[in-house]
């Protein structure tokens, strides 16, 4: 597949650069949502055996994607509920940021208040960016994990796991990997447990996501949340057996095989036009939205640097300006997040000509207003 046939996927209106927060559904997903919907609309004899094939098949697609075995790998509806197995499991410290996103701090400290096992160690870091260097210079005693976001939701800066990897050693590695999983092609092996969602870059919508372990992490982790679903056998009835050995120990319950079937298509099609294909894609348009964003002297607080960066731009006006800002892009049809102070830009393999000029036009209005 080509990355002209990976961008005919997309079938979004022009203006869409919101991807962080959500990817509208792809064309290969959106149509395995429709065939298996009727499937199981229909029930024909013998027909619904094709939902229990969609297991093995989205982990395939995702060990395809992250060089881990599909036996290391989870169906998880989202994001979050993989990093509340991961810090559940924790015993020790674990050294992350306040500043990321919710999910992980929230699940730490929920995990410490309920079973006094792991400890929040919190991070100082340089304006939200998580550095091998800051890592190091923080790493106490009784550590036994760091837990990062590939990539920052709101700085837009990409994390260097590779190095972070060499300066925590054999301590487990723990990456949110939401707002880059299908976008950036990420050393996922110097990981030991790798999380994600489909809903946003891999386009998959909600409900769906994976959670990727190391032998070091299955290892060390306890599955806490291990459900009916979680052992070795179908259904244990009348006793209660250990969890699986691998992966499958993090499962709650039975996954929704409609939801694996949607992400399965959706990483089967960015495997196949390739994540490098897609990265160049996504950095030439990043580049064009920051080089728009300097013509107009709209400030760019996220990096220009293509090594420390993925599909996001941040724009930060003064503060008085932001909301003259967020009208003139809602007015010319921009779809973009407003956060904190800040505007986002979410930018995809498929951010058309067209999307660049509605752009471009939204900050004409903004120069004009902002100058009065």
């Amino acid at each position: 597949m080509t990355i002209d046939d990976f961008t005919a996927g997309f079938t979004e209106e022009p203006g869409y650069l919101d991807y962080g927060r959500v990817g509208p559904l792809s064309t290969a997903a959106a149509e395995e949502t429709l065939a298996f919907t009727q499937v199981l609309q229909r029930a024909r004899h013998g027909s619904l055996d094709a939902f229990g094939e969609q297991n093995q098949r989205v982990r395939d697609a995702a060990a395809a994607l992250t060089g881990f075995a599909a036996d290391q790998i989870v169906f998880e509806p989202n994001a979050t509920t993989g990093l509340m197995h991961a810090m559940f499991g924790l015993t020790g410290g674990v050294l992350l940021s306040q500043e990321e996103f919710p999910s992980l701090p929230i699940a730490a400290v929920r995990a410490q208040e309920a079973l006094h096992t792991v400890q929040p160690v919190w991070l100082e870091t340089d304006h939200g960016k998580v550095t091998p260097g800051q890592i190091r210079e923080q790493l106490e005693q009784g550590v036994v994990a760091v837990a990062v976001s590939l990539v920052d939701s709101r700085t837009g800066y990409l994390c260097d796991i590779e190095g972070i990897r060499q300066v925590i050693g054999d301590r487990l590695l723990i990456v949110d990997a939401i707002q880059g999983f299908g976008v950036v092609d990420a050393p996922w092996q110097v990981a030991d447990v790798v999380v994600t969602g489909g809903q946003k870059w891999c386009r998959a919508g909600w409900g769906t996501g994976i959670m990727a372990l190391s032998d070091r992490a299955l290892e060390r982790l306890t599955p806490v949340f291990s459900g009916f679903s979680a052992t070795e056998e179908a259904e244990p009835w009348g006793h209660v057996p250990p969890p699986a050995p691998d992966a499958r120990a993090y499962r709650v319950s039975n996954p929704d095989p409609l939801a694996q079937a949607r992400l399965a298509a959706a990483f089967e099609e960015i495997a196949a036009a390739t994540v490098p294909a897609i990265n160049a894609a996504v950095a030439d348009r990043v580049s064009r939205a920051i080089e728009l964003a300097d013509e107009y002297a709209i400030p760019v607080s996220s990096s220009r640097d293509e090594q420390e960066r993925a599909g996001i731009v941040v724009l930060e006006p003064p503060a008085d300006q932001v909301t003259v800002l967020t009208a003139s892009l809602h007015n010319h049809g921009v779809t973009a997040t407003t956060r904190l102070g800040t505007v986002r830009l979410s930018i995809h393999a498929a951010t058309s000509d067209e999307t660049l000029e509605m752009l471009r036009a939204a900050f004409v209005s903004y120069s004009t207003a902002a100058s009065y």
